[in-house]
């Protein structure tokens, strides 16, 4: 029996192995490859049950992966080839490679090359010199590089197609340098890097005070800290008052949205993706009356285009667009949509839930703008921020929760607050004053889309806080995001919007370097041919 971390590669011999055994049987060549008829009891037991030697990998009591072997003539593939004798290496000692099986979960490489290994000691224990399989031909490319000759026609039906392979000691050993190299990578501590648009990499500093004990939103250490956090949010953001909301960037824009259906006025609506879109439904929630202009997502909007929707509709006078566009990486052009605004008399509001902290944010002249604080900034998700330039009333129109003018009213403190999450803020928020801190991620930006270019890869967006990659239809997102995931690389691949597109995006938010970016790009291109081979 040999131990792998927190899993375990033996002979079968336990009465549950076996039953998990029939049941991952089933799950792989019944459920995932049809090659056997579906029954009532979940489990497919082999033909030749009482004649295989299992390998097996456990996680703890889990089976996590399998393979069976067996010498007994005749074989599997005696029956799906005539002379088979005719197509082998004369004078072996052979033995039949059936059933490989690994959970979804756990395909990551280490599962399947520590079966082999086990594998081989067996068939060394018990002179075997030769061993044959049917290999999947969606595996054909994998079982080709560790050494597997493939011969005969395809056997099977459509839809469960295998070809018939053999694998000597020689040729075994041959390619025993890369299976060394592999069982080094394996055995390696795996990395935990995140890519994430949120909750996004930490610094020490920020969770040490996160974990800090509590203090009363009363008490008068938190009220002094909590208004300068705001300063420091302020002079981030170059605006005149904000206000701290426990909640995340969405409950933001439900302010927004209340205090835009005080103006009963007609507003514009500016989408070009997920975000832009997700405007919209607040503002229809709240009744609000407003055109829309819609880009193709990737695309930014154009100057001319808005000044003639604004001069040729002298009623609209608010415009609310997302500054950076979370679904694709555009930046939409904060400096233009104010220029444009000014010139007509039209407030402008603006979504910086992802671009407060990735780039220079001068919210100077802007009526009303959301954030977050578990995005760039760095801290924890659950704090929500409503920038404003003007004076705000309470209006008992609105729900007490969201009523902006309410929580100025109240000194910014007019419900329980969290002293760790503001504290915790507070610390992430003294990294940007540093000036130089935008110029670095600027840089690190361009270093980045200019790398994935060069490497081949498609891209939809770029900001210097989200990378938005278009991946070709022969690999799969899902499955680029999973092998990613199973490698320690975290990165956004799982919303609707992306799997949608077939799109994983690199999110540089949070505390990380060039160093992790130039490991992660190694592993995503590898990752990526190996998913585009598969999928070929």
């Amino acid at each position: 029996m040999n131990t792998t971390s927190s899993l375990t590669f033996k002979i079968a011999s336990e009465p549950w192995e076996f039953e998990q055994i029939h049941q991952l049987n089933y799950q792989t060549f019944v459920d995932e490859i049809p090659q056997h008829e579906s029954n009532n009891t979940g489990q497919l037991i082999d033909k030749f049950n009482d004649e295989n030697t299992y390998i097996i990998c456990l996680n703890e009591e889990r089976l996590v992966g399998m393979m069976a072997v067996r010498s007994k003539r005749p074989f599997s593939l005696d029956k799906k080839l005539t002379n088979l004798e005719d197509y082998l290496p004369k004078n072996r000692s052979i033995c039949e490679i059936r059933l490989l099986a690994v959970d979804k979960t756990y395909r990551n490489g280490r599962v399947f090359f520590n079966m082999s290994r086990r594998l081989i000691e067996f068939c060394n224990e018990n002179g075997f010199d030769l061993a044959i399989i049917s290999g999947t031909v969606r595996e054909q490319k994998l079982y080709t590089h560790l050494g597997f000759v493939p011969f005969g026609p395809l056997v099977g039906e459509e839809g469960a197609l295998f070809q018939p392979m053999f694998l000597t000691r020689e040729a075994f050993e041959k390619k025993g340098k890369l299976f060394w190299k592999i069982e080094a990578r394996a055995q390696k501590k795996i990395p935990n890097e995140n890519f994430l648009p949120g909750p996004v990499k930490l610094r020490k500093e920020v969770i040490n005070t996160f974990q800090e004990e509590p203090v009363s939103h009363r008490a008068k250490p938190f009220i002094e800290e909590f208004e300068q956090t705001k300063k420091q949010l302020l002079r981030i953001a170059n605006a005149k008052s904000v206000e701290i909301l426990l909640g995340t960037g969405t409950l933001g824009n439900d302010v927004v949205a209340g205090q835009l259906s005080r103006l009963n006025e007609r507003g514009l609506i500016l989408v070009n993706g997920e975000f832009g879109q997700r405007l919209v439904d607040h503002a229809s929630r709240f009744g609000l009356h407003f055109e829309i202009v819609e880009q193709e997502w990737g695309q930014s909007f154009g100057k001319e285009e808005l000044e003639d929707v604004c001069w040729n509709n002298p009623d609209i006078k608010w415009i609310w667009s997302v500054h950076c566009e979370t679904s694709t990486g555009v930046l939409n052009d904060l400096e233009m949509l104010k220029e444009i605004s000014r010139k007509a008399d039209i407030k402008l509001c603006m979504d910086c839930c992802s671009s407060l902290g990735s780039v220079p944010v001068d919210l100077d002249g802007v009526y009303l703008a959301s954030s977050g604080s578990g995005k760039a900034l760095g801290s924890y998700a659950g704090l929500a921020f409503v920038f404003y330039n003007h004076e705000v009333k309470a209006d008992s129109f609105l729900p007490r929760y969201i009523d902006l003018g309410f929580y100025r009213q109240k000194g910014g403190v007019p419900f329980t607050h969290s002293s760790n999450l503001v504290f915790a803020l507070q610390t992430a928020l003294t990294h940007f004053e540093r000036e130089t801190v935008f110029q670095q991620q600027e840089e690190l930006a361009k270093w980045l889309q200019q790398e994935l270019t060069e490497r081949g890869f498609q891209l939809v967006g770029t900001s210097p806080g989200i990378v938005t990659i278009a991946l070709p239809v022969t690999a799969s997102s899902t499955e680029v995001g999973e092998k990613l995931d199973n490698k320690g690389y975290q990165l956004s691949y799982r919303s609707e919007y992306l799997i949608e597109r077939n799109w994983i995006q690199i999110a540089l938010m949070g505390h990380n370097s060039k160093e992790k970016i130039i490991t992660l790009l190694e592993v995503l291109c590898d990752v990526a041919l190996l998913s585009v081979e598969r999928r070929l």
